[in-house]
């Protein structure tokens, strides 16, 4: 019998004023922009552990999805993961070689947030 895959549930990044800035971003973009990102995420859902070309650990518990996009520009989504879920944080249409470090860092921070919020539900 076929083994049956279990994806990592996926969740947006969420601002206390309630805003999604991923999901805000993936719905200004043209369909089929959208289309691919979310086939890779998908992949990165139902595929995990992943590696290059798709997915990259970048640091601090973050990661990449890495989406060539059909006007050859690259889309990243950057991701961590907690309490078993794949949470998008940030996520850019890159414009030089290396991640922009301010986004990166917004990444971390909101990661960071992410975990501190459950740490204090628990107690």
């Amino acid at each position: 019998m076929p083994e049956i895959v279990k994806p990592i549930p996926v969740a947006f990044w969420r601002s206390a004023a309630g805003r999604e800035p991923v999901r805000e971003w993936l719905n200004e973009l043209p369909r089929e922009d959208k289309r691919i990102i979310g086939r890779d995420i998908a992949k990165v859902q139902f595929g995990w552990p992943m590696g290059l070309p798709l997915c990259r650990p970048l640091s601090g518990g973050l990661w990449e999805v890495r989406s060539a996009l059909p006007s050859r520009r690259q889309a990243r989504v950057f991701f961590g993961f907690h309490d078993g879920m794949l949470i998008a944080l940030q996520a850019i249409i890159k414009k030089t070689q290396k991640a922009p470090a301010d986004e990166l860092a917004l990444a971390k921070q909101r990661l960071k947030e992410v975990q501190s919020w459950h740490a204090k539900t628990l107690t």
